[in-house]
């Protein structure tokens, strides 16, 4: 799913008829809908390349032309609770803070953002900071997130994220903006600066390398 991927009102009626429900055709979803064929196959194209459905293949006996079926996927179920999410997740948060303090909570950060770091690190072969910052980059850009390089005004090498994949995930502490400095630290093995949130005002997060160029 490509994160901050929008939806038509349109497209979400088709989700909500793909969600929990066997996989539908075109035909059934024209029944369905009222549409016609191009509208629908638009709509699909679209929800499929946003990962909001699957499509599949299914040959018939005595049939000579494939048809294709349409399914929800989880990314859709997602979609619907979207809401949900920001009240559940920083409720988490603020349980495990209550059961085991702020120690808990900063060891559960610390894990999650081990376990994260790792899976990034195992794709990554640059030598220095520099090489897996952009290597980094551009493996979040194929995961559907927003974010690029750029160099700032001092010459130090800059991630700016223009999406957030732990905005459900903020609360007032902002437990989840030292994840994001952690994971990145970790994943360039060199120490990294917050310079800019969007908790702040600021239109998005960027996190600059302390080195110039990154070397």
């Amino acid at each position: 799913m490509h994160e901050g991927a929008t939806v038509s009102a349109a497209g979400m009626r088709i989700v909500k008829l793909l969600v929990g429900n066997r996989p539908f055709t075109i035909a059934d979803l024209i029944d369905a809908t009222g549409v016609t064929r191009t509208a629908i196959t638009e709509q699909l194209n679209e929800l499929v390349a946003a990962g909001f459905v699957d499509r599949t293949t299914e040959r018939l006996p005595g049939r000579g032309r494939p048809r294709h079926l349409y399914s929800a996927t989880p990314a859709a179920l997602l979609l619907l609770f979207a809401s949900n999410q920001r009240l559940v997740v920083p409720a988490i948060w603020q349980a495990i803070t209550e059961i085991g303090g702020q120690k808990l909570l900063q060891d559960v950060v610390r894990r999650v953002t081990r376990q994260m770091a790792a899976h990034y690190r195992r794709r990554i072969t640059g030598r220095t900071p520099a090489e897996r910052l952009r290597q980094m980059t551009q493996l979040l850009n194929e995961e559907g997130h927003l974010v690029e390089v750029c160099e700032d005004d001092e010459g130090r090498l800059v991630l700016r994220k223009r999406s957030c994949p732990f905005i459900s995930m903020f609360e007032e502490h902002r437990t989840v903006c030292g994840v994001d400095i952690d994971l990145i630290s970790a994943v360039v093995e060199a120490p990294v600066r917050q310079t800019m949130c969007r908790h702040d005002g600021d239109p998005c997060c960027a996190f600059a390398l302390t080195s110039v160029n990154g070397e």
